[in-house]
């Protein structure tokens, strides 16, 4: 019952996060409420300290094609999640794989599919990429 309740709450959570341009289904929501727990946050300060080491990382920014152009993490990918499959996504080769967007709600989501398909925690950015600026780590802009 507290673990149906935290879902629950999470993905409350997780909706009042919602940009006005990508809202959730309801599949979505129920996916991303049920996956949770599975999939794995990592802090921005975290992750620009895997990257500035020179850990072997793939992103994947989950934002539309717009939001991308306007600025994103440098080697980006773009998947825009309502093109996300886990089964076609590129060979890490290795690389850790992190997911993100603008608030972290659709790479939550996505990383909940990644998750179901592959058995294992996917990580995705906590507070995506508006925590990654304020946080004064450098974007790239087309």
């Amino acid at each position: 019952m507290i673990r149906e309740t935290l879902f629950a709450g999470l993905a409350a959570a997780l909706l009042a996060a919602c940009s006005a341009q990508a809202r959730p289904s309801d599949d979505d929501i129920a996916e991303a409420s049920v996956h949770a727990a599975t999939a794995k946050t990592i802090a921005p300060d975290t992750l620009a300290a895997k990257i500035a080491a020179g850990e072997p990382i793939q992103l994947i920014d989950v934002r539309t094609p717009e939001e991308f152009a306007e600025g994103h993490l440098a080697g980006a990918i773009n998947i825009p999640l309502g093109e996300f499959d886990p089964e076609a996504l590129p060979d890490p080769q290795g690389s850790e794989r992190v997911l993100y967007c603008r608030s972290d709600r659709r790479s939550g989501i996505a990383a909940a599919r990644l998750t179901a398909a592959s058995g294992t925690p996917a990580l995705h950015l906590d507070g995506g990429i508006l925590a990654w600026e304020a946080s004064d780590f450098p974007i790239e802009r087309d």
